[in-house]
């Protein structure tokens, strides 16, 4: 409870000043008049008033229902600043999301035809006999052949190679005077995924020895889409970083702590 005690002339005079002090109302105070004022003869032997004025202290139910309000209020003020903001964001993100909505590819059934025409060729002067699936993603224009049949590996080569090259020349063919290009993939009793869990573990198991051995390691060469995966399996290794070195198709990576 706060309380002043002033003097003045009188007591209404001491009273408006200590209210004044206080900034409070006459009906939120408690007067107590400490020393009457004395005018004294002929002005001599005055005594100035003197009175102690403090605030009324409240009921808590009373306390209690003004910060309910208050609390209310703040809220409601946080609540509106905070439903403005959303529909800004919420604007802002339907932008971003229309100017980056996926387009949608037209994959042209004459050249996904030119490539299954030329595997069939290639699998016939070969004599192997070959399952081909079809599978069309139209979100990003690819067609995949998966292959299956008996002795796969004649089509796989080492590390993928021989299949790399395969794809390599069906694309040639199924773009061939095609005024919309299509990405054709071809995968062998799912050997890709394979390979790609297969160059995870050797990222993470080279990752270590040189976290151990504080070298730098130089992975043999590999094409832009292996490289791409071992990138991507230590990018958030927070002790080593990747780099690719060389010039096709000797081009490889390295594993290097960071510096």
């Amino acid at each position: 409870m706060a309380f002043v005690e002033m003097t003045a002339k009188t007591v209404d005079e001491a009273v408006a000043k200590a209210l004044k002090e206080l900034n409070i109302t006459a009906d939120e105070a408690v007067v107590e008049v400490l020393e009457e004022g004395k005018k004294g003869f002929l002005g001599m032997f005055s005594k100035d008033a003197k009175v102690r004025v403090s605030t009324k202290e409240k009921a808590v139910e009373e306390v209690a229902v003004e910060v309910e309000e208050t609390v209310i209020e703040k809220a409601e003020v946080v609540v509106e600043e905070i439903i403005e903001e959303v529909k800004e964001v919420k604007v802002e993100a339907e932008k971003v999301f229309e100017a980056r909505e996926p387009k949608k590819f037209v994959v042209n059934d004459e050249s996904i035809a030119k490539a299954r025409e030329f595997l069939q060729k290639v699998f016939h002067a070969m004599k192997i006999e070959v399952v081909m699936e079809k599978f069309v993603n139209k979100n990003d224009g690819t067609v995949t052949f998966k292959l299956h049949g008996a002795d796969m590996g004649i089509l796989i080569g080492k590390h993928g190679q021989t299949l790399d090259s395969l794809q390599y020349l069906t694309n040639l063919v199924a773009n061939k005077n095609s005024a919309e290009r299509v990405r054709v993939i071809i995968d062998v009793e799912d050997y890709r995924d394979r390979r790609v869990e297969t160059l995870n573990r050797l990222a993470y198991r080279l990752a270590d020895k040189v976290k151990r051995s504080g070298e730098r390691v130089a992975l043999e060469p590999m094409n832009p889409h292996e490289r791409k995966i071992i990138h991507m399996a230590l990018q958030n290794d927070r002790r080593v970083t990747t780099l690719s070195e060389g010039d096709e198709p000797y081009r490889h990576v390295v594993i290097e702590l960071k510096k």
